[in-house]
């Protein structure tokens, strides 16, 4: 089993739109092993688009995550990642399909509504940046079964 995170952005939260989002998750099958609300300092915001420093749009996506609260999560599933990536669309909201979450609540790429991990490295760092290991909620689902 792999593990991803997700960050729902703080227009999210604004909209009232996170239980919608997750949901898809859920109906997808993926299993919540850590979710939180919570605010991001400057300094967490930096070290988690570390890999963006010195690019254009750097200062503005800190500036965004920093600016209200965000929900966080572990995701945990087969091949999470991909899924994941799937499941939200592409980053550049103008090639983000319908049905996929930035093509059905994302206008801009700034205000993508989400982030999710990339590869297997990046979602062990990011999970590790915003999760101490205790939060990891570790369950059985009785329905694996028959997803």
């Amino acid at each position: 089993m792999e593990r991803t995170f997700i960050m729902l952005k703080p227009g999210v939260l604004h909209r009232r739109i996170v239980g919608e989002i997750i949901s898809r998750f859920e109906k997808k099958g993926l299993k919540i092993v850590a979710l939180k609300v919570m605010r991001i300092d400057p300094a967490t915001a930096e070290a988690h688009y570390a890999e963006h420093r010195g690019k254009a749009f750097y200062r503005d996506l800190t500036s965004y995550i920093s600016s209200g609260p965000v929900a966080a999560f572990v995701l945990e599933g087969e091949e999470v990642i991909n899924t994941v990536r799937r499941l939200i669309g592409k980053t550049d909201v103008k090639d983000a399909v319908p049905g996929s979450i930035r093509g059905d609540f994302a206008y801009t790429t700034m205000f993508n509504v989400v982030h999710a991990s990339d590869s297997l490295a990046n979602a062990e760092r990011e999970i590790g940046i915003f999760f101490r290991s205790d939060e990891i909620c570790e369950w059985e689902d009785g329905n694996a079964d028959w997803l």
